[in-house]
């Protein structure tokens, strides 16, 4: 099998794999700032170079040759190489900074030409602390400057589009953002302006950064030149929970982080999963955490008189919810399961007017035909359609589901917008007891009679399956009324978290929703019934669920966690005409 000697180390490789990109899969590191894995190779920014020779071999008998201590001859290359672009060859030899005076210092004399025209804000700049420039010029840089001379000013705090800012004097040229439109996104609406040290990345004349996918340039930027409009100068990187989990706004799942702060999520960005989204999101996708944070449904609250709605107490909901129950027969009662909500909060909630005598639950799927594309975009609006049908839910389309409700006396819909995206009317729900369990105030909730608020994504652990048919998990990143941080061991803490107290001005309770989990309040309301019905945790509705369903009899959090969701034995073409 080939080789390759890496600072002194030997490793085996296959294929031909870039000598950068190969250091890296071995846990080792050399600095690089334009190189990124899914996309094409510049070698622009000259800083991942490396020193690399090639065994010296006999051209009659294709034998290495040897010098006089028995040690292969190497012909070393005149200059250092940059190994983003430089292939691995058999018995190559390659020293790296750690190992060569000669490489270390060619890393250090680029950082320094980096760095002469780069402004000193680190301060005030949002990438401070996650910024590749900052850490490789703390680690390899030159300790002072030498340039002393007025530095070149270019355009600052231009607004590129509706979502990204830039400041052209932070940027390196890397070229990394207009190759992602021109490579991943493919709407080329960036391209690099001016010449030598007056370049900077730009629109056409007229045109504005509008693609739908534009702020995966924020997260590839290597220094600050381009940062979230949105999120500028809200919070510093290292103030900040970061917590896996999944997109929401469609069906296609992307695997993201939500980065919190005092229990507000604040950003949200892509992470990193080659069957899913390789290593991004889309825009509409990061828009989520306003969900989380904003117009939530917050206490219970009930319709007294007329049209108007009151906060009550959860004692009051659960004895009202009691009391519509035992005025009305299972058959007078329609349920509605939610493709926005996880497969465990369907599960519970299905399983616990099953216990009733009430009919299995519907769901109705959210698709706008030709809303999605081609890449992490899909006309299905939902993040667990797949999951509705793999508990078997009965799937209805708006039609049958009007007819449904007609004929029934008291309708309980999961987490679904039923009126907001038209399935429903509010007409529809006039001649029955409407009860939403519902994470955000919405047309629905403003017409329903008692309204239960529910944890989100972002609250709970749950699962959830994509239109692809693979099933992934969310962590907990927001405390609730009723939950704590240091107590829920799938739950991080930041310094604030750890250190901060309600005293602190800048920590405080106001931020936590008073809401439960669906199983949870259930508990509550089986325990006011009599009814047989305990769930503790997810884990244990999960746990349920792979008990009763053969297709995902050996899925559990431990699998999804260790292969970053599972693959269910469902059919790309069985999905797509689902």
């Amino acid at each position: 099998m080939p080789e390759v000697f890496i600072d002194g180390k030997r490793y085996e490789f296959e294929g031909k794999p870039m000598l950068l990109q190969f250091i890296l899969d071995q846990g080792l590191e050399v600095p690089f700032f334009c190189y990124h894995p899914a996309m094409s190779i510049p070698a622009n920014c000259r800083q991942c170079m490396v020193k690399v020779g090639t065994p010296v071999k006999d051209r009659e008998t294709g034998e290495f040759e040897h010098d006089e201590n028995g040690d292969r001859k190497i012909r070393w290359f005149p200059n250092p190489q940059t190994s983003c672009s430089t292939p691995l060859q058999d018995g190559m030899v390659v020293h790296t900074q750690e190992t060569s005076e000669e490489v270390a210092r060619a890393q250090k004399d680029n950082l320094e030409f980096i760095l002469v025209n780069h402004p000193l804000d680190c301060p005030i700049c949002d990438q401070a602390g996650e910024c590749p420039l900052q850490i490789q010029t703390y680690k390899y840089g030159p300790e002072g400057s030498r340039f002393e001379v007025k530095k070149v000013h270019k355009p600052k705090r231009v607004e590129l589009g509706p979502r990204v800012t830039m400041d052209a004097e932070r940027c390196i040229n890397c070229t990394r953002c207009v190759r992602f439109t021109e490579e991943i996104s493919e709407t080329n609406q960036l391209t690099i302006v001016q010449r030598g040290d007056d370049n900077y990345p730009q629109t056409a004349a007229g045109e504005e950064f509008d693609d739908p996918y534009s702020m995966n340039t924020v997260d590839i930027c290597p220094v600050g030149a381009l940062t979230s409009t949105d999120f500028r100068f809200k919070a510093r990187v290292w103030e900040m929970n970061q917590t896996p989990s999944i997109d929401i706004t469609n069906g296609k799942g992307c695997n993201v982080d939500l980065w919190t702060r005092d229990n507000e999520v604040l950003r949200i960005t892509p992470r990193e999963n080659d069957e899913v989204n390789d290593y991004w999101m889309p825009d509409a996708g990061r828009e989520a955490y306003k969900l989380f944070n904003e117009n939530r449904a917050d206490r219970p609250s009930i319709k007294l008189d007329g049209d108007n709605q009151s906060n009550t107490s959860w004692n009051n909901a659960i004895e009202t919810f009691a009391e519509v129950l035992d005025a009305h027969e299972a058959d007078d009662i329609l349920t509605v399961g939610s493709p926005h909500a996880s497969v465990e909060e369907n599960f519970a909630f299905n399983k616990f007017f099953n216990l009733l005598g009430s009919s299995n639950a519907k769901f109705t799927p959210d698709v706008i035909p030709g809303a999605g594309d081609d890449f992490l975009i899909t006309d299905d609006q939902a993040p667990n359609t797949n999951g509705c049908r793999a508990i078997n839910l009965d799937e209805a389309d708006s039609n049958s589901l009007q007819s449904a409700v007609s004929g029934a006396k008291v309708v309980i819909i999961l987490s679904d917008d039923l009126v907001g995206r038209e399935v429903l009317s509010a007409a529809d729900l006039n001649d029955s007891y409407t009860i939403s369990f519902a994470t955000n105030e919405n047309d629905t909730t403003n017409v329903s009679d008692l309204v239960i608020p529910i944890t989100c994504i972002a609250e709970h652990a749950a699962s959830y399956v994509n239109v692809d048919g693979r099933i992934q998990r969310s962590y907990p990143a927001k405390e609730t009324k009723y939950t704590n941080r240091r107590l829920n061991l799938e739950m991080s803490e930041g310094r604030l978290d750890r250190y901060g107290t309600n005293f602190d001005n800048w920590v405080s309770e106001e931020n936590k929703v008073d809401c439960l989990p669906v199983w949870q309040f259930l508990n509550k309301l089986a325990e006011r019934i009599n009814l047989d019905f305990s769930y503790n945790h997810s884990r244990d509705v999960f746990a349920d669920i792979s008990e009763q369903f053969d297709m995902l009899s050996d899925i559990s959090y431990e699998r999804m966690d260790e292969e970053n969701g599972v693959q269910l034995p469902i059919k790309q073409e069985e999905v797509k005409q689902a």
